[in-house]
């Protein structure tokens, strides 16, 4: 079940949900809108190798905007830092943004409970447009959770995000493999 605007509210007010910062104006009927972060990021190889740790680099957005082009791949993270300790959280694009060709994550819409940090976006679009750090660029939904939850993901050891940033931050499926003897 998808949580109200007002359940959002008393979860907010509970220390169960966390959005800094949190404007009022915000909290739709049923979801939270999260503004693009003032940074974007690029891998620095145009061949990717999943077992190994592929840098990236950092660029501002500057106060003319960003054009992104459909030939690149771009990181991205909101403005707001978030928690959610007894709720699924999706983070799906803003119908505006989808109107504009642009998709703000391939595979990565859905936190875990207990995901504490700035949602890294995986921006790709299907012309050219240009962006503008502080623009509304998704919606967080809060779904409730059937049965307890034995290991919050702050307290999973194998956690590869939980480090609080506010830049976008690169894959780390290179953990996942075993390491060369």
């Amino acid at each position: 079940m998808i949580l109200s605007d007002k359940k959002i509210l008393d979860e907010i007010k509970a220390g169960s949900i966390v959005i800094e910062p949190y404007d009022r104006s915000c909290l739709g009927s049923n979801s939270y809108d999260v503004h693009l972060g003032d940074t974007l990021a690029e891998y620095d190889e145009d061949v990717l190798d999943a077992r190994v740790h592929n840098k990236i680099h950092y660029f501002k957005i500057p106060p003319e905007g960003k054009l992104l082009v459909p030939a690149r791949f771009y990181l991205g993270v909101t403005h707001e830092y978030t928690e959610t300790h007894k709720h699924v959280p999706f983070l799906e694009g803003k119908s505006s943004i989808g109107r504009l060709g642009i998709d703000i994550h391939s595979t990565a819409g859905k936190g875990d409970v207990g995901y504490c940090n700035t949602w890294t976006l995986e921006i790709s679009v299907k012309q050219p447009v240009r962006v503008y750090a502080g623009m509304p660029i998704g919606q967080l939904i809060y779904f409730e959770v059937s049965g307890e939850i034995l290991t919050p993901y702050n307290k999973k050891k194998s956690a590869k995000y939980n480090t609080r940033n506010t830049k976008p931050v690169e894959t780390m499926m290179w953990k996942n493999f075993p390491k060369k003897k």
